[in-house]
């Protein structure tokens, strides 16, 4: 999904948000340090496999998944971190690493950490490695109605 995309479905809800450019990251901790973004408000995808199935985590860029309590909560036998080669083609126009969160446009679960609740804004890549989309959180639980769960640990 390219930026254009996302914007138009969040213009499409009628969604308040605002664009931020920086320079190209690639990490979520550099990407927070070029936007000057906290890395507990910045938040990061990472595409995860629970029994066979793709999902997304969402966690602020400062934690880590924590694979057996995603594995617990999301009542799954088995979970892990998806390899690029799994999901390569499962985003077009998104660049690698760069994955918004809307697990719902891709017909994807979506786990969000709730330390992202925690503020009112929610920061994320907007599929490209220099590009942010800022909105309200509670904007984007109406969107993407993720299932909140502890599964984020401290880097």
């Amino acid at each position: 999904m390219a930026i254009t995309r996302l914007t138009e479905y969040l213009d499409m809800h009628r969604i308040k948000y605002e664009r931020l450019s920086h320079s190209a990251a690639y990490s979520a901790q550099e990407v927070a340090a070029k936007a000057h973004v906290s890395g507990w408000e910045l938040a990061k995808t990472v595409v995860v496999v629970l029994d066979g199935d793709f999902a997304m985590a969402v966690l602020p860029a400062s934690e880590q998944v924590e694979f057996e309590f995603l594995a617990e909560m999301a009542g799954a036998q088995e979970a892990r971190l998806a390899t690029e080669d799994e999901f390569v083609d499962l985003f077009p126009g998104c660049d690698l690493g760069a994955i918004p969160p809307f697990g719902n446009l891709f017909g994807m679960k979506v786990y969000v950490a709730p330390e992202l609740a925690e503020d009112e804004k929610i920061v994320f890549s907007a599929g490209s490695h220099t590009e942010l989309i800022r909105l309200a959180y509670e904007d984007f639980e109406w969107l993407v109605e993720p299932e909140m769960m502890p599964f984020a640990v401290l880097v």
